[in-house]
């Protein structure tokens, strides 16, 4: 499609002056075939989508509430060097507004292998667990070849897309994939790996009986009925917004008097990082979309769980739990609390564990999804040079994994 073509066909569709808070088209802007147009959005502009956000949420086959719009204005003041953007997918139907169909919020870095190299990352922020694009289900291959099309004649963005964590398992994925594949193009996944997730339509007791054996749940008693004898134990949610925001204090210096404080890497160790939680509990709050979990001694925080919400997914963010009791483990037992609250609640299909990987406490939830470590090279029919540098950051990858298994080997021999 010429580009003298594309933008008759859009002004034709949209009309000389876009309607707010849709896109306001260009000559670079070119509509595909499925009339599909696709903006680099900043900040600004971002702040005008609530409702185009929400209207996409009930639509997307994969919610991820780390491409959030309302996060990240605060995020492009805060990490002006990650060079923050989103890409948007707008479908144009004649005689009706355009709709938002995809959102993928990135960042433009450079990755220093031998030397340094641009590539567009997502998740762009810090303490952000996922990558995946939002897209509507009913037009996920036309979005995802319109975005790879942007990024590849947008001069200002670089090629390399690097997805660090990645759905595997879904339709957004594989639609994905089709995409690149029908541009003669690369993908290759350096790492696999699971995450807990809570999707089921059993009832706590029933859930929990299922996912934890009768010695754990006794010892579980145990350790509640123990921790109560030291004062009056309560557990609770908070949802209004001025709780939320009140409650995420707490949190902050329950996180920051804990092992993530003496590392170095709770939120609260790094001005901008907190600067930037704090952001974003207050934009999602007052929306509605996000919750804390409390377990209280007296009144007392003693474990924190905090829940963030995009569409019909929950996100259980961070969490955080007094270490001086950790003889009577606090946070499994609000991890029973909350395991339970959320699968009671109808509004909620499905929680993402936001873990690592697939250990710790919340390895108990039985359900699993699927991650993908990856690079794609958004242009036509790839390039020598993509091959190169995927070479080389599979080998930083390697080097990295050993000297992580080193460490850990290390700490298990001083720990003996």
């Amino acid at each position: 499609m010429s580009q003298e073509f594309a933008w008759t066909g859009a002004h034709a569709l949209l009309g000389p002056a876009a309607v707010e808070g849709r896109p306001a088209l260009t000559a670079h802007d070119p509509v595909t075939a499925a009339g599909i147009v696709v903006e680099r959005a900043d900040a600004a502009r971002l702040a005008t989508l609530d409702g185009d956000w929400r209207a996409l949420m009930q639509r997307a086959d994969a919610a991820n509430v780390f491409m959030h719009p309302a996060l990240l204005g605060p995020a492009t003041a805060l990490y002006p060097h990650r060079r923050i953007c989103a890409l948007l997918a707008w479908q144009t139907v004649p005689g009706t507004p355009a709709r938002l169909v995809g959102l993928w919020a990135v960042g433009r870095r450079r990755r220093r292998l031998l030397l340094p190299v641009p590539v567009l990352s997502a998740p762009p922020t810090p303490n952000a667990y996922l990558a995946t694009p939002v897209i509507d289900r009913d037009c996920l291959e036309a979005v995802c070849a319109a975005f790879l099309e942007h990024i590849a004649a947008d001069a200002a963005l670089p090629k390399i897309v690097a997805l660090d964590a990645m759905g595997s398992d879904g339709a957004t994925f594989a639609a994905l994939a089709r995409a690149v594949a029908a541009r003669n193009g690369a993908l290759h996944v350096f790492t696999r790996s699971q995450r807990p997730i809570l999707a089921s339509g059993l009832d706590g007791k029933a859930y929990l009986e299922r996912a934890m054996s009768a010695s754990s749940r006794k010892k579980l008693r145990q350790h509640r009925r123990r921790l109560g004898e030291k004062g009056a134990l309560a557990s609770t949610v908070v949802s209004a917004p001025d709780e939320v925001r009140d409650a995420f204090e707490h949190f902050l210096a329950l996180e920051a008097a804990g092992w993530k404080g003496r590392q170095g890497t709770a939120l609260a160790s790094d001005a901008a990082d907190a600067a930037f939680a704090r952001a974003t509990i207050a934009a999602l709050a007052a929306r509605g979309d996000a919750a804390i979990h409390s377990l209280t001694l007296d009144g007392r925080p003693v474990s924190m769980q905090v829940v963030l919400r995009a569409g019909r997914t929950a996100f259980t963010w961070k969490t955080a739990y007094d270490e001086a009791l950790h003889d009577v483990s606090p946070g499994t037992l609000l991890f029973e609390d909350y395991t339970t609250r959320l699968l009671a609640d109808r509004d909620i299909d499905r929680v993402d564990s936001c873990s690592f990987d697939d250990t710790g406490y919340m390895a108990a939830w039985q359900e699993r999804a699927d991650l993908a470590r990856l690079w794609l090279d958004a242009r036509r029919g790839g390039s020598a040079m993509f091959s190169l540098l995927v070479r080389l950051e599979a080998a930083r990858l390697a080097v990295r994994a050993q000297a992580k298994s080193f460490y850990r080997r290390h700490l298990r021999r001083k720990g003996r």
